[in-house]
């Protein structure tokens, strides 16, 4: 059996990664897979104050700690367990808590600038690029952001505006074409959910 196969899951804020990684979780063994959100690798801001902390363009590739983030899927890969960084989108910060994650055959790493750093793409075995439409992807955006992480609508919409979608277009959507496979319409794309599936299930079995 192989070890330690990266899945990376990328696309645009709301694309509907989430939806594809949890139909890939439900339909293989609980105890053959890890998820890893890249999320979880913002970069710690203790030295600054909150005032200065929401400032940060959350949507830039300097924003995540790139190089801690490839460490742990080095170490993964390896067979080593990882102290996951957890992150509060609340404070803008890390908490001083970690998570331990296991070693598993699969892992899934979940998020929008995957394939932007050259280094973390080739730690990436299978890429799959998520794409959906600029107007879906605001619309769950915004229920993410309010309902989850306690924003209100003027300041999802001024964030969309200012970064999330100059970000898009910079260093997400350009970067698609590395990707092995590409599922338009997101999680809402039945067929292509399975066939990833069918290969990930292919993997484990090799």
């Amino acid at each position: 059996m192989k070890k330690g196969v990266i899945i990376g899951l990328t696309g645009g804020s709301g694309s509907g990664k989430s939806t594809i990684s949890n139909a890939i979780i439900n339909a293989l063994p609980e105890e053959s897979i890890a998820v890893i959100e890249q999320d979880s690798y913002y970069r710690a801001q203790d030295d600054l104050d909150f005032n200065e902390r929401i400032k940060t363009n959350y949507d830039h590739p300097l924003a995540f700690d790139m190089e801690l983030l490839k460490e742990h899927l080095s170490l993964l890969k390896n067979g080593e367990t990882i102290n996951k960084p957890i992150y509060n989108f609340e404070i803008h910060n890390r908490m001083k808590e970690v998570s331990v994650l296991e070693p598993k055959d699969i892992i899934i790493l979940e998020g929008i600038m995957l394939f932007e750093d050259i280094e973390l793409r080739d730690l990436i075995d299978i890429k799959i690029y998520v794409d959906t439409d600029a107007d879906i992807r605001i619309l769950r955006r915004i229920q993410r952001d309010i309902n989850e992480r306690g924003r209100t609508l003027d300041s999802v919409i001024n964030q969309y505006l200012k970064t999330v979608r100059p970000a898009h277009e910079q260093f997400i959507e350009p970067f698609k074409r590395y990707a092995d496979i590409i599922v338009p319409e997101g999680g809402h794309n039945k067929v292509a959910i399975d066939m990833v599936v069918t290969k990930i299930l292919s993997v484990l079995r090799g």
